[in-house]
């Protein structure tokens, strides 16, 4: 059925994969953990973490590091493997339990902070964890899912814990407020002056670091397995590609619970031993603010957000000229935005591709040459395939399909879904490929791009519309800041495509204005039938669109 049609890293009529960086290198066999350790051995008075005027050195991060275990082991009697589950926004306590969940030989899950008590509880159920670090803003929330799991201890932090005691931001009530006792829980700083310290570790690169799980969009949330090895590669191949070094200043704004921010919020940073700029939640001024007053050279920062930023005055009231590196991965950059990023701070913004199943990286732009609305070429070691979905026949240049994708950062499967791991990977030429569900192609240079989701795709009189395409050109229009396209219930052709529309500042544009617009510059099948004008659309914790939920509004209208 396969034929030969594999993508590697580099692969191309006219490559354009970075000339200083070769195609593929060796993994180092360390642990995560060991990552710090070696950092603090290199750079151990150098700036890791920097909390709002608040410093801590690379040594005194594997010192608290190493209390956290001491205290996981010792006193919530974590063993190798066990599982420990961080629910919190970004702050330097997350670093800290991730390095020191790590150095106890446990594995780390990471839940996001938008999670209430039924989604926390399933995460937690499911991974049978038995440690549970929360916000203390949170804490009910924790309180209330631990019925019914493996959880025997709860830990409480506030992001007020690590505020420096003059304070240099006007900072939100929610950031600056201290922790307090609440009965059923530990306090933070109990674990730390504890002292204890951890024993001898234990795990290798093929123990189980991470367990990550899949937003839950299309049914419950699973659990990717990944070793440490798995995400070793990204870490290291991540500052290899974007040019880390220990003199690199890093915004840590990208949510530390999702991909993209373990990769660049943690583990790529931690790596080269650069210094980590944490800000709990997206906050276009506090971002701003922070980029100015560090010189934050790389950052992680959704689309979504980058449009926040840009259409207020943020980026011109503060000085930006330090930025040389704006990535994301998992949500496309509209052309219209990109060329507004690069007249307003001169720089490219750099398109990615990841999934929580492939420890974000797999398909990366290079700095040198990006392309827009674009995946990139294949990370280092990376092979990419296109087939079709249907019959596994792999397709040829310019042709549509199914992303597979076969490389060391791939994960090891589903937590406790042997029959849902088995499906999700398919053997080309000796090697297991993983099953994206996202439908995209290659050009003749051996970069892919990507049309939408399997299940995302509209079918109106047999056409196939992906809204993704039609949102890409609805975000040229000058009046329209964010756009959302779903299906719409149409007697005559089935489906048809329908846009939800967030207007810019002052502009203004009527249904039939954006209609019409649209009329001249797709397909006669694919432009939009219809309007809708929203103050906002809705947004996961990654900055991702929310249009399952749009979807399922629109489908209950039609009913």
């Amino acid at each position: 059925m396969y034929a030969n049609k594999v993508t590697r890293a580099g692969d191309g009529v006219n490559s354009y994969w970075p000339p200083h960086l070769t195609r593929t290198f060796r993994v180092a066999q360390n642990t995560l953990f060991q990552n710090l350790a070696h950092s603090a051995n290199r750079y151990g008075d150098r700036t890791a973490i920097a909390y709002f005027g608040q410093e801590i050195t690379y040594q005194q991060w594997m010192d608290l590091a190493q209390r956290f275990a001491g205290w996981l082991q010792h006193k919530a009697g974590v063993g190798r493997g066990d599982r420990v589950a961080l629910y919190m926004q970004n702050c330097p306590q997350w670093l800290i339990a991730y390095a020191g969940t790590l150095r106890a030989d446990a594995v780390v899950v990471p839940v996001s902070p938008m999670y209430g008590v039924d989604e926390l509880r399933t995460v937690l159920r499911d991974a049978g964890a038995t440690v549970l670090v929360s916000a203390r803003d949170l804490a009910e929330t924790a309180l209330a899912a631990v019925a019914e799991t493996d959880v025997k201890a709860i830990i409480t932090t506030a992001y007020g814990d690590y505020l420096p005691a003059v304070a240099e931001f006007d900072l939100p009530d929610w950031i600056k407020s201290p922790n307090s006792e609440l009965t059923g829980c530990t306090a933070w700083q109990e674990v730390m002056d504890a002292g204890l310290q951890a024993r001898a570790p234990l795990a290798s690169g093929e123990d189980l670091a991470i367990l990550p799980y899949t937003s839950g969009s299309t049914g419950i949330p699973k659990g990717c397995m990944h070793s440490h090895n798995t995400f070793m590669h990204t870490a290291q191949g991540g500052g290899y590609w974007y040019g880390l070094t220990s003199a690199t200043v890093c915004l840590g704004v990208a949510p530390m619970s999702h991909g993209s921010g373990l990769s660049h919020s943690v583990n790529v940073p931690l790596m080269a031993g650069a210094t980590i700029v944490v800000q709990p939640r997206w906050d276009r001024s506090l971002a701003a603010q922070l980029i100015a007053r560090y010189q934050v050279r790389h950052a992680a920062i959704a689309p979504t957000a980058l449009v926040d930023l840009l259409a207020n005055d943020e980026h011109v009231r503060h000085d930006l000229s330090s930025l040389s590196c704006v990535l994301f991965g998992g949500a496309s950059m509209p052309q219209g935005l990109a060329d507004k990023i690069h007249q307003s701070l001169g720089i490219h913004f750099i398109e990615g591709y990841g999934l929580t199943e492939t420890a974000a990286a797999a398909i990366v732009n290079p700095l040198s040459r990006p392309k827009r609305q674009c995946l990139g070429v294949p990370f280092f070691n990376t092979s990419v395939v296109i087939a079709d979905p249907e019959n596994g026949n792999l397709k040829g240049v310019e042709e549509m399909g199914e992303i597979l994708i076969h490389g060391p950062q791939v994960f090891k499967g589903y937590w406790a879904r042997d029959d849902e791991t088995k499906s999700s990977f398919v053997d080309i030429d000796g090697a297991k490929y993983f099953r994206t569900g996202d439908i995209g192609y290659r050009d003749t240079e051996g970069y892919h791009f990507m049309a939408d989701r399997i299940k995302r795709m509209i079918n109106a009189s047999g056409f196939k519309i992906w809204p993704s395409e039609v949102e890409n050109k609805l975000y040229e229009h000058p009046a329209i800041a964010e756009a959302c396209v779903i299906g719409k219930k149409d007697a005559y052709r089935g489906e048809t495509a329908k846009a939800l529309v967030v207007l810019r500042p002052g502009a203004q544009a009527s249904e039939a204005d954006i209609i019409a617009w649209s009329k001249e510059r797709m397909a006669a099948y694919k432009y939009p039938r219809s309007v809708e004008f929203v103050r906002e659309l809705p947004k996961a914790y990654n900055g991702k669109i929310q249009w399952r939920e749009l979807q399922a509004q629109e489908d209950a209208r039609a009913e």
